[in-house]
C-alpha cells in the first residue's frame, strides 16, 4: 500500500497532478485544497488513497493527512464515491466540512454537485460522531496560502479546465467563471473553481 508520494511536480492541474518519484510519473487525483497547498512548488508530499477496482486503479492525493481522513470518512458513507468526495473536498476546506457536519448543515452540503438533500443527510448522519470522536477534529488552520493571481486569462482557462475534467459541460462552465471573475477579478483560480461548484 501507498502511504505518500514524495517528488518534484512535474505536471499540475486544479484537478489533477503528475508527481516525478525517481523517474516514475504518478498520476494524481487531487482537490482544490490539496492544489492551493502546493500550487507554485517545485516538489511536494501527497498522503495517498489507492482506489483499486477491476477496470481502474486510480490515486487520490492529499497535502495533509487530515484531508486524507475526511476523504475516507466521506466514502464510507453509502452513496459516496472517490469523485464525488473529492467534489466535498474541492467545494469546502477541510474545517469547513468539519463544521458543516458538526453543525448538521444539510443545505450547504446539498450545493455541492452530485449531493442531493438525502445523501448530505446521510452524510451527516453517519459521520457526525466519527468526526467528533476522531483526530479529524484536530484545529485546522487550513492550507489556503494567500495565492497572487496570475492574468485573468489563464485563471479562467484553467478553472474551465478543471470544470471539464470535473464532470461539467464546457459552455455552462465557462458562462459562469466569466461571470465570477467580473464580480472578482483577483479571485485565485481555486476560489473561483469553488464558486463556481456552487452555482453549476
Amino acid at each position: 500500500m501507498i502511504e505518500y508520494i514524495k517528488g518534484g511536480i512535474a505536471e499540475l492541474s486544479p484537478a489533477t497532478a503528475v508527481i516525478d518519484c525517481n523517474g516514475l510519473g504518478y498520476g494524481v487525483n487531487i482537490s482544490l485544497n490539496t492544489y492551493a497547498a502546493i500550487q507554485g512548488k517545485k516538489e511536494c508530499k501527497l498522503y495517498i488513497y489507492e482506489a483499486i477496482r477491476e477496470d481502474a486503479y486510480i490515486l487520490y492525493g492529499f497535502a495533509d493527512k487530515q484531508e486524507r481522513e475526511l476523504f475516507l470518512l466521506l466514502i464510507s458513507v453509502s452513496g459516496i464515491g472517490g469523485n464525488t468526495a473529492r467534489m466535498i473536498l474541492s467545494a469546502l476546506s477541510p474545517s469547513e466540512l468539519i463544521n458543516v457536519i458538526s453543525t448538521e448543515n444539510a443545505n450547504l452540503l446539498k450545493t455541492v454537485k452530485g449531493i442531493g438533500l438525502k445523501t448530505a443527510q446521510r452524510v451527516i448522519v453517519d459521520l457526525k460522531d466519527k468526526i467528533k470522536t476522531g483526530s479529524v477534529a484536530a484545529d485546522n488552520t487550513g492550507t489556503m496560502g494567500t495565492l497572487i493571481s496570475a492574468a485573468n486569462t489563464q485563471v479562467q482557462e484553467e478553472a474551465v479546465a478543471a470544470l471539464t475534467m470535473l464532470g461539467f459541460a464546457q459552455a455552462p462552465s465557462q458562462k459562469v467563471v466569466l461571470a465570477i471573475l467580473k464580480e472578482e477579478p483577483s479571485a485565485p483560480v481555486e476560489q473561483v473553481i469553488k464558486l463556481a461548484l456552487k452555482r453549476l
